[in-house]
């Protein structure tokens, strides 16, 4: 994705390498627009080119103040003398090798070399008007970029050249045409040969953009034709059956070892849509910290070489999350039927981001019908069942996908009429010891032991997957075997069997053939698991959707438009009252629309950059309205890192004015007040030292002084006498670890409760220790979120670079560290002696330097704001200063 502002636009990248005739080389990036059915070489044409010059630079970058996220997309910042572009490339280990790829092509600075003069460029200028690929308003070619006009395929010449070892990096695709309504009739199919060539070609991403319910960027009138789609959709529809299969095996970080046909071609029918999934496919520390793997392609590779041999076969999306990876696969003559493709990631491990645990999706349309595939690894251990449901509802709730009109809200799993959920969901049986599961295994009384499953208890709650169906369980449980055999796990730990692995779904027109293990496959301490079912899809009926298109488009030809649209709303003053720090608050109202179809959207105010203050969200925040229809919004109010530090000093208050404003009509104004309770969380070091008392009892204006004080002010001899060495806070999570925690396996690891997170805050705000009662994982992990929310690192901004050259050097690392302030010196000190502490128990907690420089590399040691990359040198680095400190006596 090109970014300009709000704006996306979808581009094919590629890196082009040209031989000089007397030695060398020079390279060039190349920017392709493509059709919306970008399939084969006639479907895309060269837009720009930006040649890679001394000047030229890529760097990857993040948002101010935010840490790196695993699994979310990689931006990049392209600049050279003359221009400066943004991409959103996907996450993965493709992007990560292309952007390799364009750092060892940048020429350098030797001055021995003469300068690229890319007079082989030449040829791609235009010569003739560029035909048939729009470029939208306001997209024109770049100053520093080369425009260009040659077609890749159709007999080009320079196919080959454009594609580095005749393999091009195809990112997912999106379009952005401007057709009108009545111009979307039915496409013409792709031929055989075409669509062959497609499926060869693993890494292109299928999208059929011409259907109506796909258009972007339409007015008001596109508005209403797909409104008026949608809601007569029978009318043009018919159903049709298609044979889905839908596997899960957690591989326990294994490489393929043994054939998969066994579990991906046991049904004698070839399915049209394969969904596999796989969890811990590497366990890596490389892979949980730095996010590659070569395993990626291990298992992609052995699943494509088993799909059912009576078909062939298209890619149509791959997505991973460290180990939790998604395939999804279709016939090939399915594949011009799929479009609006996504697919996004959602990490639920410690600080709720980290992505040992979670889930990845991948949203499609098949023809008429949108369908949500989810594979998710939540918590394991059997006590862990709580942590299990709220990681299925973080899923649900933060597991959002744009949608192909930017102007729509994002999707969620729930808004599709058919979701396939999978994956190692790691329920467990309960109430039942060992031996005694066993023994109703060897019976066969897979009934009677389902009664004691957690997973079968908390559906009948309602505390999860409320409305999804599993089918009858006839299989022995799935896990724990020991690695290569049949056999039930012989380790130390004995772990009891359970029916971890497993596959839900929900919607209409669903009907499941089969549900089983597959107990030939022995590479792990699971069983793969698959489903295959029948599922109605609505299929379109072009000669029925023409007419129906239509009727509609005459009819709105009738409509008067003069009349000036109107709403009501059913409230305007919000109150948020007592708001802590990252505890969520939503208020609603709703919108109810009068007799003429509108567009609405909260608006900047002058002069500045948001329609909302940075606490505050609006959910959806612009829309579209039929006649005599309403809509409910919430306003979100979370507080967190980036902005409890001015609430905490009342630099900022819960006050706002939101503009929602009608296209066409007038605007209305929503009062936003309320208070926040401040909290040590986003609090400086140096200010928490000189808190004697808990945050919460001190005066409003004594917090704001102190937060306002200057890092490096000397105490001045006033009442703020005497403060402490360290924050009170700091030393109260840290001294409940040091005195339950040491030998706690998974330590920093494993999540805790975002309620005990509550609590725990709570505790520490307002000074009531003794009332502290929460898991270790739970304060280790406000541990983490504490240092994380300090508006200055422990290790100084000033340092940073300080510390980035001389790591490797104890000597040089130490005296940067004496030059920190005293308190951030004290803290960090501090934090060294209890790490080291723990690895004295690394027998039992498992933890080595390695593990806990990488967590706290990220959280000591920060990128100055503004300024935020994420190059692995430096990431690397940063875990080697922490590094010696583990390794070295004080």
């Amino acid at each position: 994705m090109l970014c300009e502002g709000d704006s996306r636009q979808s581009r094919l990248l590629g890196l082009v390498r040209y031989r000089l005739e007397h030695g060398g080389q020079e390279h060039a990036l190349f920017l392709y627009t493509h059709r919306r059915m970008a399939i084969t070489g006639d479907d895309v044409s060269l837009d720009q080119i930006v040649p890679v010059s001394r000047d030229f630079t890529l760097e990857e970058v993040s948002p101010d103040g935010e840490l790196y996220i695993l699994g979310s997309d990689v931006t990049v910042q392209l600049d050279t003398a003359e221009l400066s572009l943004m991409f959103q490339l996907p996450f993965g280990s493709h992007t990560r090798m292309f952007l390799q790829e364009v750092a060892r092509a940048c020429p350098g600075f030797d001055p021995a070399t003469p300068d690229p003069e890319f007079r082989w460029l030449s040829r791609y200028r235009c010569t003739q008007p560029q035909s048939q690929l729009p470029t939208p308003h306001g997209w024109n070619s770049a100053p520093g970029t080369w425009p260009g006009c040659a077609r890749i395929g159709g007999g080009s010449s320079h196919f080959d050249d454009l594609r580095p070892n005749g393999k091009g990096l195809f990112v997912d695709q999106s379009s952005w045409g401007q057709d009108k309504p009545e111009d979307l009739l039915p496409r013409q199919n792709k031929s055989k040969s075409e669509i062959t060539d497609m499926v060869r070609s693993s890494t292109i991403t299928v999208s059929d953009k011409a259907h109506i319910l796909s258009m972007q960027k339409f007015g008001l009138r596109d508005t209403l034709v797909k409104s008026e789609l949608v809601q007569r959709e029978e009318d043009y529809t018919y159903i049709q059956n298609f044979r889905f299969f839908v596997g899960t095996y957690n591989v326990n970080g294994q490489s393929p070892k043994e054939c998969l046909r066994p579990w991906l071609r046991h049904s004698v029918e070839a399915p049209d849509v394969y969904c596999v999934g796989f969890q811990e496919l590497d366990l890596s520390k490389e892979a949980f910290f730095f996010q590659d793997t070569p395993k990626e392609e291990e298992w992609f590779k052995a699943v494509s070489d088993c799909l059912h041999p009576g078909a062939k076969y298209a890619k149509i999306k791959l997505i991973r999350l460290v180990g939790i990876m998604l395939l999804l696969y279709v016939k090939e003559e399915h594949a011009a039927y799929v479009s609006e493709v996504e697919a996004e990631t959602v990490g639920t491990g410690i600080m709720g981001r980290m992505g040992n645990k979670g889930g990845v999706a991948i949203r499609f349309r098949f023809h008429n019908t949108s369908i949500c595939v989810v594979n998710s690894h939540l918590a394991a251990h059997t006590e862990e069942c709580e942590r299990r449901n709220q990681d299925y509802k973080d899923i649900c709730s933060r597991m959002q996908f744009c949608q192909v009109d930017p102007g729509l809200p994002p999707l969620t799993i729930s808004k599709h009429d058919v979701i396939l959920w999978l994956g190692d969901l790691n329920y467990r049986i309960e109430e039942l010891d060992v031996e005694k599961v066993k023994k109703l295994i060897e019976e066969k009384a897979f009934q009677t032991l389902y009664a004691y499953d957690q997973l079968k208890t908390q559906v009948a709650a309602k505390a999860v997957f409320e409305g999804f169906t599993e089918g009858e369980l006839t299989f022995q449980p799935t896990y724990k075997y020991d690695t290569g055999s049949d056999d039930w796990d012989t380790s130390e730990k004995c772990r009891a069997p359970a029916w971890c692995d497993r596959i839900l779904w929900k919607g209409k027109n669903i009907t499941q053939l089969s549900y089983q293990s597959h107990m030939a496959l022995k590479t792990s301490d699971h069983k793969p698991v698959s489903s295959v079912f029948d599922i109605g899809v609505k299929v379109r009926n072009e000669e029925l959707y023409r007419k129906t298109l239509e009727e509609i488009v005459r009819s709105l030809d009738k409509m008067e438009n003069a009349n000036i649209p109107s709403v009501s709303l059913s409230k305007r003053e919000f109150c948020f009252q007592n708001v802590k720090y990252m505890q969520l608050q939503v208020e609603s109202f709703t919108i109810h629309n009068g007799q003429v179809p509108c567009r609405f959207e909260f608006i900047n105010k002058p002069d500045e950059q948001s329609y909302c203050k940075q606490w505050l969200n609006a959910n959806p925040s612009r829309g579209f309205l039929l006649p005599d229809s309403t809509i409910e919004i919430e306003l979100e109010l979370f507080v967190n890192k980036s902005t409890a530090t001015k609430l905490n000093s009342n630099e900022d208050k819960i006050e706002d004015i939101l503009v929602l404003h009608l296209d066409r009509g007038k605007d209305y104004f929503l009062s936003v007040s309320g208070n926040y309770l401040p909290s040590c969380f986003g609090s400086p070091i140096h200010t928490l030292c000189y808190m004697k008392e808990p945050i919460l009892d001190l005066p409003l204006e004594t917090i704001r002084e102190l937060t306002l004080r200057p890092l490096w002010t000397e105490d001045d001899g006033s009442q703020l006498e005497n403060p402490m060495e360290i924050p009170k806070e700091l030393w109260m999570m840290v001294d409940y670890l040091y005195r339950n925690a040491v030998q706690q396996e998974d330590l920093f690891q494993q999540p805790g409760l975002r309620s005990e997170f509550e609590h725990v805050r709570d505790c520490l705000d307002t000074g009531m220790i003794d009332t502290l009662s929460a898991s270790n994982h739970s304060v280790a992990e406000a541990l983490l979120l504490f240092l994380e929310s300090l508006p200055e690192p422990v290790i100084c901004y000033s340092a940073y670079h300080n510390c980035l050259e001389c790591s490797g050097n104890y000597t040089a690392s130490k005296q940067v560290i004496s030059t920190l302030p005293t308190f951030h010196k004290n803290v960090f000190n501090y934090l060294m002696a209890f790490l080291q502490e723990l690895l004295k128990n690394s027998a039992k907690n498992h933890l080595d330097e390695n593990i806990l420089a990488s967590i706290f590399g990220s959280l000591l040691l920060r990128n100055p704001a503004g300024h935020q990359k994420l190059e692995m040198v430096e990431k690397k680095k940063a875990q080697e200063f922490i590094h010696q400190f583990l390794c070295n006596s004080p």
